[in-house]
């Protein structure tokens, strides 16, 4: 018996503005706002109302050919020029997922090849939905591959929000969940909540009651104890950067797990597209870690819960090292033992 699933998306193109899912609002309140401006996007994506490394992109894409739609100009030589310099805005938006930048890339470059002004701005709406399109697809086979590693009434645990609102659907961490839920096969989630701002509480707790998978939800600072009483068969994660060597950038508290996951000798799973890895860096060292404001930690939505004046120290993402990963799921297949040289044979074969 199969199910059919019905999980939220996080953003849709709709000609002449972006539909967004507010993520700020949930689990509250499912509120969808609209995008008119390139303003809009980046002060979206900024303020974390879309946030996922793929959906960050996806929703990027979208700005970026919205925003070209607007120029008021026949010379393609000023289009590109204009394109430029909001590809430039847009990738301040953030600064750690590499799909941010990957995205905006290829919508830039799509309009190179336009002998007028006319066909630049379409294909560069194209281009942004293609980049969605292609996600979906990513990310039901990173889901598949992934499922093939879990038995029926494995307890897994998970951190931070990488499911299908992070994503053009199904996630990446989260996918074979959603799929093992579509295919009748029992699955437990132990979803850490992800201080400070409780993505996991808020959004992987929500998405995974929507698709009815079974999910218990732990405070960040009971790993341990839950891994060793619940008897946790393994961890998966989504990324928002990884290196040349398989080192991996998310969310802050993934290290701490990939830590536990060795200690008590359960596999530890990383789960990306290939737009996530940015082979142009050789290690973690080289990821730029975005550090965010104080009031993350010394509040809880508009209530203070520390000290006026109190120093704070906020990293968003941490690194785990690749000797501490059992295995990167991608939509290729599943890199075992990531590495220099086991990371290009999957993604150079991918490539043939």
């Amino acid at each position: 018996m199969t199910n059919t699933l019905s999980l939220p998306r996080s953003v849709e193109w709709n000609e002449s503005y972006i539909t967004l899912l507010d993520q700020q609002q949930l689990p509250g309140k499912v509120e969808y706002i609209k995008l008119q401006t390139i303003k809009d996007v980046w002060d979206a994506i900024t303020t974390l109302k879309v946030r996922g490394a793929p959906a960050i992109g996806i929703t990027a894409a979208f700005g970026l050919a919205l925003s070209a739609l607007s120029y008021d100009t026949d010379s393609v030589k000023e289009f590109n020029k204009k394109l430029a310099l909001d590809q430039q805005y847009l990738a301040s938006s953030r600064p750690t997922a590499v799909n941010l930048f990957w995205a905006l890339e290829r919508v830039a470059k799509s309009a190179e090849s336009a002998s007028s002004v006319n066909e630049a701005k379409t294909k560069v709406v194209h281009e942004a939905i293609q980049i969605q399109v292609e996600d979906e697809e990513t990310c039901y086979r990173i889901g598949d591959h992934a499922l093939s590693l879990f038995k029926k009434k494995d307890k897994i645990m998970t951190i931070c929000n990488a499911g299908s609102i992070a994503t053009a659907y199904y996630g990446t961490a989260l996918a074979p969940f959603h799929l093992s839920k579509q295919r009748d096969i029992p699955l437990e989630v132990f979803a850490c909540e992800t201080r400070p701002v409780l993505q996991g509480s808020r959004l992987t707790a929500w998405e995974l009651q929507q698709s009815g998978v079974d999910v218990t939800l732990i405070t960040d600072n009971m790993a341990a104890h839950t891994i060793k009483t619940k008897g946790i068969n393994g961890i998966i994660v989504g990324a928002d950067r990884i290196a040349a060597n398989g080192d991996t950038a998310n969310k802050i508290g993934t290290y701490g797990l990939a830590l536990l996951a060795k200690a008590f000798g359960i596999p530890f799973y990383v789960a990306a597209p290939q737009s996530t890895f940015d082979l142009s860096i050789q290690d973690g060292s080289s990821i730029p870690i975005e550090e965010r404001s104080p009031k993350e930690v010394t509040h809880i939505g508009d209530t203070q819960i520390a000290p006026d004046g109190i120093s704070v120290y906020n990293p968003a993402f941490d690194v785990t090292p690749s000797e501490l990963i059992t295995a990167i799921i991608t939509e290729h297949g599943i890199i075992h033992s990531p590495s220099f040289e086991s990371i290009q044979k999957v993604l150079l074969q991918s490539a043939q």
